[in-house]
């Protein structure tokens, strides 16, 4: 293993949340480019586990553990330090590797917030109790969030989009594993 990676198992709730794009300074700093525009997870985790890179050359193997020592935005990337990661060699090691957190690390979402993570999977059923599929995916469009939707009909899956916005969607129940909304089969 790597200076710096401590052997680990991923945890079974763990999340893909940015990749280690190279080095950044002298002193084992490295830049992560995060999947979120909001990094918060990467900000509220002490453990990152990591993954080699899935293309380029491994600098190793298996499930990798960084105990963090620090971690700070940087115009839009994150910069971060880690326990006996000392030097810029060290910290180019993990260039490519992917950065993942466990989901009971995150932070708590606020009132009406939601991660997409936890909405995929979910049945989206409308007011008539009619259920149009599980949601398969999130896309931003820039101005809204789509869910994407998988529905099997007659042996063939059929998607189906729906704007996330309140106009169309009432109510999230998460542990209810589902989404009810203003929205016909037919739109």
């Amino acid at each position: 293993m790597l200076a710096g990676l401590e052997a680990a198992e991923l945890p079974a709730d763990a999340i893909e949340v940015g990749r280690i794009a190279d080095a950044w300074g002298l002193k084992g700093w490295f830049k992560v480019l995060p999947y979120s525009a909001d990094p918060q997870a990467l900000f509220s985790s002490q453990s990152w586990f990591l993954l080699p890179a899935e293309k380029g050359p491994r600098t190793f193997s298996g499930v990798g553990k960084l105990s963090i020592t620090e971690s700070r935005r940087h115009a839009d990337t994150v910069v971060a330090s880690a326990h006996d990661l000392a030097d810029r060699d060290a910290a180019q090691a993990l260039r490519g590797a992917r950065v993942f957190v466990a989901r009971a690390n995150f932070p708590a979402a606020k009132g009406d917030e939601f991660y997409w993570v936890d909405l995929i999977g979910l049945a989206v059923v409308n007011r008539d109790g009619l259920g149009l599929g599980l949601v398969k995916e999130l896309i931003s469009t820039g101005l809204q969030t789509l869910l994407v939707l998988a529905e099997v009909q007659e042996e063939k899956t059929v998607e189906r989009m729906i704007p996330f916005v309140g106009i169309y969607v009432d109510q999230v129940d998460l542990p209810g594993r589902r989404i009810l909304v203003d929205w016909q089969p037919d739109y």
